[in-house]
């Protein structure tokens, strides 16, 4: 009886810990700390295997990943608008999302899972990003920095 005490308690150690995730909230906001249209936090370090709940804390707004600013392979989404979503996040890398309606206004977040092996790749995808913004051109770039 000792001796699987012992190995289940050696099983559950050395388990990944993906097995152990967190729940992050992360709020669809007219008005926060860093301005107007904002996602708060703004920018979110988390462990792969780890949930996000995007909360329509304010009316109008959605979470969307934006195409190709997301790790290879791992999986977009889209959240409907005035509406909650969980997005469980699987791949490592550095995770780029937008409000769709307030994409021009700058209303972006950045999420990074573990190592952040796409960051190269993401900053020079914010090159292009930037010129669909009308205001807080820098938001992005300056959200990008903190990672």
């Amino acid at each position: 009886m000792k001796a699987l005490k012992i190995i289940f308690l050696t099983l559950i150690a050395l388990s990944p810990l993906s097995i152990i995730s967190a729940e992050y909230t992360v709020k669809m906001l007219n008005n926060g700390k860093e301005g107007l249209m904002v996602f708060e936090p703004s920018v979110l370090s988390i462990q792969q295997g780890d949930t996000v709940l995007f909360e329509a804390t304010d009316v109008s707004h959605n979470s969307a990943s934006i195409p190709g600013m997301i790790p290879q392979g791992a999986m977009p989404w889209t959240g409907a608008m005035n509406q909650d979503i969980k997005v469980t996040f699987d791949k490592e890398g550095v995770y780029v999302y937008q409000c769709t309606p307030h994409s021009m206004m700058a209303m972006v977040g950045v999420i990074k899972v573990g190592a952040p092996n796409n960051l190269e790749i993401i900053k020079g995808k914010a090159e292009d990003q930037k010129k669909v913004f009308v205001m807080n051109k820098e938001r992005l770039t300056n959200y990008l920095l903190e990672i």
